[in-house]
């Protein structure tokens, strides 16, 4: 299914182009800046980052799913984009109906301050489903 299997988020790393190497750099600073109590853990042997759920991921293109490359650059993805407040359309969804993403060929089309607000967001969002999980067992409890 993937054409590479890590062991560590260094050996990750040391697979990766340069060109996607930098994009991939700042996108992890970016969200353990925004979110440093998120745990960074391979799945699909990308980082995902976790709080109380899934919130975001990172996946370069030469990392496949499946036979082939799909895209170009590093793809940005939230796990419960379709939750999320994207009034500009800066989110992709294709054909998903939960995870909308970004994809980033460079370092520089990357909009910090705008991916900050829309990890904040995530957060948020992680938070009060967290939340609601809570109230949906305590109800369910008291029957």
């Amino acid at each position: 299914m993937q054409n590479i299997s890590f062991d560590t988020v260094e050996d990750f790393l040391e697979f990766l182009p340069v060109d996607e190497l930098r994009i991939v750099n700042v996108l992890r600073m970016l969200v353990l800046e925004c979110m440093p109590d998120a745990i960074e853990k391979l799945s699909f042997n990308v980082p995902f980052y976790k709080r109380h759920k899934t919130v975001c991921f990172i996946w370069p293109a030469s990392v496949f799913w499946g036979s082939k490359k799909t895209y170009e650059g590093v793809r940005f993805g939230f796990a419960n984009g379709y939750l999320m407040q994207d009034e500009i359309g800066y989110l992709n969804k294709g054909d998903r109906k939960q995870i909308y993403w970004r994809d980033f060929t460079s370092v520089s089309e990357i909009d910090v301050s705008l991916l900050r607000a829309y990890l904040f967001e995530a957060m948020i969002i992680d938070d009060e489903t967290k939340a609601i999980k809570k109230r949906s067992a305590a109800s369910y409890k008291k029957q």
